[in-house]
């Protein structure tokens, strides 16, 4: 059958948009469908690239590997869009513990964290205000990412290419046939299912992060901090701060408990003059075992899922992993392979 398009991705947020460019680059020709449902979590995700599991002060999965591939992808995406999207910055962790400061110290004597953390001084006027009795230490190669502009940049070119369709899609709207699937007036024979925890895939968990949006004047903090909660300086003193973590009554929104959390995270950490600006909550797709999922889920479907909170250093690997899959016929790794749940 002739087809509109190679493939339909539903659902863009960051992994719809990842993996649009990605199938884009290999000159497919690629139709999006996404709806502006609450609690989209890449609409308020703070962005921060950070290969180390702070609580544990060891490197999170593969972190080496995709560091390297996630700067790579977001830097040609800022040259492909000339727009601002990708920052190289320190990360500060600040030791809340005498304990904390000797554990860092430990691990910085092994390979592969020493190539990713070292110590203070961290040169920045507004980390230098900030009490810090044990120390601070510093995680080099770590980044943010401006997802809400690489989302508004990829939209605007997708809706004036006639790519982008602003309308949810129900399982009643998608035609299946024996060489692909058709949805309204778009067919192809590959669709990728990637709206998140907006679809049900056995090993996806949804997790609620709630953060704030605070104004602390005269504190000039311009490096990413993290001390019970990550701070993201937005300019001008604005930072993001976030987020929590709530496995249960995920699609409750903002909430009081997670306000008061935040903004006694932010007092302890700032004495200063301080203004909320904003309160806001998305819903991430969590995995059981804290892997992306990934793979075919039919004969001409696909799904790409399960990103969690560290979705900006994983969505690049994973996009380049399954359009292999696909398109190459490559093997799925079994560690993000979806039918490790099926």
């Amino acid at each position: 059958m002739p087809f509109t398009h190679d493939a339909i991705i539903i659902g863009h947020g960051l992994a719809g948009a990842v993996l649009c460019e990605t199938l884009a680059s290999r000159g497919l020709r690629v139709m999006v469908f996404d709806a502006a449902l609450e609690g989209r979590a890449s609409w308020v995700a703070a962005g921060v690239v950070n290969p180390i599991v702070l609580r544990r002060t060891v490197p999170s999965w593969r972190a080496s590997e995709l560091l390297a591939i996630a700067g790579a992808f977001y830097r040609e995406m800022e040259l492909d869009y000339e727009t601002e999207l990708w920052k190289s910055l320190p990360l500060a962790e600040i030791f809340p513990t005498a304990q904390e400061a000797a554990i860092w110290q430990l691990r910085m004597r092994e390979p592969e964290m020493s190539r990713m953390i070292g110590t203070g001084p961290l040169h920045d006027d507004g980390l230098e205000k900030l009490p810090q009795p044990y120390g601070h230490g510093v995680v080099l190669r770590s980044g943010w990412l401006n997802i809400r502009a690489m989302l508004d940049a990829q939209r605007a070119r997708l809706s004036a290419d006639g790519s982008f369709a602003q309308q949810r899609v129900s399982e009643e709207d998608m035609r299946r046939s024996p060489d692909g699937i058709a949805i309204h007036d778009c067919s192809a024979p590959l669709l990728i299912h990637c709206a998140g925890p907006f679809k049900q895939v056995p090993g996806v968990v949804p997790v609620r992060g709630e953060g704030i949006t605070v104004r602390m004047r005269g504190l000039g903090l311009n490096c990413l901090l993290h001390r019970g909660a990550f701070v993201v300086p937005r300019g001008d003193d604005v930072y993001r701060i976030g987020s929590t973590f709530a496995w249960d009554d995920v699609w409750s929104g903002p909430t009081e408990e997670g306000r008061r959390l935040m903004m006694d995270r932010v007092q302890r950490l700032w004495n200063g003059e301080m203004e909320l600006l904003d309160h806001w909550a998305g819903v991430r797709p969590g995995s059981k075992d804290r892997r992306p999922i990934l793979g075919r889920i039919g004969a001409h479907e696909a799904v790409l899922t399960g990103l969690g909170s560290r979705g900006a250093l994983l969505a690049p690997w994973c996009a380049e992993h399954l359009t292999k899959h696909l398109l190459d016929g490559e093997p799925l790794d079994p560690e993000v392979d979806q039918a490790r749940f099926t």
